[in-house]
């Protein structure tokens, strides 16, 4: 297994990669995009061939679909991650983890995790009651960290305390939405994980895609089944959180920008700030995906790349500003 704070082996990226397992599933299911084994082998080959092992998934995705077609693929060399999210009020009590994570263990054939992941908060359950329930999973040996995402960062803190005076495992890493143009994470969460020595893993990289610029205003048409489909409820969501006139203006006045640097692009500027110009340190790790094997492979390359002129990097601190105002929460 990879140390969760190992750097890329080979050197290709400041941040280590992690290849979100969220558009692998069935037809018609929760975030599926890519449906055949066959690709879901040549994106994790070509990933690999990168110099990158961490994968990452969860229960939800696909509706399970992601996890079994991992299963169903070559994994070696890499590392699995998953996630237990509270789709109902009790799904963090004790016993419902276990049966969370007993079955993505049963379907991903492994023994245990390498990152076992609260999805979200479920807060009608005490934490301390789930917290409990983490450790007695965590002794039986069936992963070896312990994982949070979309919790507040007094949540955070509250829960490195119970962890502490309890002597439960603790957790050692942070899943956030985090990119260029959603920064809510730096005044809190930042300082609050680096305290306490968590590690933190971002995803959206792009925004959710919003970076690929084919969207430049509300009513335009979308792909049927894609990020912001207003007929899913992921869909829905994504719209919420990106579709607003600050947003447009600001991918706008990048465009501008981008017309004195033909070799850049939304896509590719958004990768190279995340891995040289961002808060994130080489101990922590940039979540990507994509629909497509070429998507994927030419979002590896973006990431590769060096640091942007100084003009671009300045172009998206103003976006940042442009947006700051309406920008969505990081916790659920």
């Amino acid at each position: 297994m990879a140390s969760l704070n190992q750097a890329t082996p080979d050197g290709r990226t400041r941040i280590p990669l992690i290849l979100g397992a969220m558009t692998f599933g069935k037809p018609n299911t929760h975030g599926a995009r890519i449906h055949d084994l066959p690709t879901v082998q040549k994106i994790i080959d070509t990933f690999k061939a990168h110099g990158h092992t961490e994968i990452d998934t969860a229960r939800l995705y696909g509706h399970g679909s992601s996890e079994e077609m991992l299963s169903q693929v070559d994994l070696s060399g890499t590392t699995i991650d998953s996630k237990c999210y509270p789709i109902n009020p009790g799904d963090h009590s004790p016993q419902k983890l276990r049966e969370s994570l007993e079955l993505s263990l049963q379907t991903l054939k492994l023994k245990k995790l390498r990152i076992f992941y609260l999805h979200s908060p479920d807060r009608s359950i005490p934490f301390e009651e789930t917290l409990k329930g983490c450790h007695e999973l965590f002794q039986e040996g069936k992963f070896e960290q312990l994982g949070l995402s979309n919790y507040q960062a007094w949540e955070v803190a509250r829960i490195w305390e119970i962890c502490d005076k309890n002597q439960f495992v603790k957790p050692t890493v942070y899943q956030a939405m985090y990119n260029s143009i959603v920064r809510s994470i730096e005044d809190e969460l930042f300082p609050c994980c680096r305290a306490l020595g968590i590690r933190i893993v971002i995803f959206n990289p792009l925004a959710g895609g919003f970076f690929a610029g084919k969207i430049k205003k509300v009513d335009d048409f979308v792909e049927k089944g894609g990020r912001f489909d207003p007929n899913h409820y992921q869909g829905k969501f994504y719209r919420e959180r990106y579709l607003k006139d600050s947003y447009f203006r600001a991918l706008e006045s990048l465009t501008d920008v981008l017309k004195s640097y033909p070799e850049y692009d939304l896509l590719s500027i958004a990768s190279i700030w995340l891995q040289h110009h961002s808060k994130l340190q080489p101990s922590d790790g940039i979540i990507f995906g994509g629909s497509s094997h070429d998507q994927i492979e030419m979002n590896l390359k973006n990431f590769e790349k060096g640091p942007l002129p100084d003009e671009i990097v300045k172009s998206l601190d103003s976006a940042w500003q442009l947006v700051k105002a309406e920008c969505p929460p990081y916790w659920r």
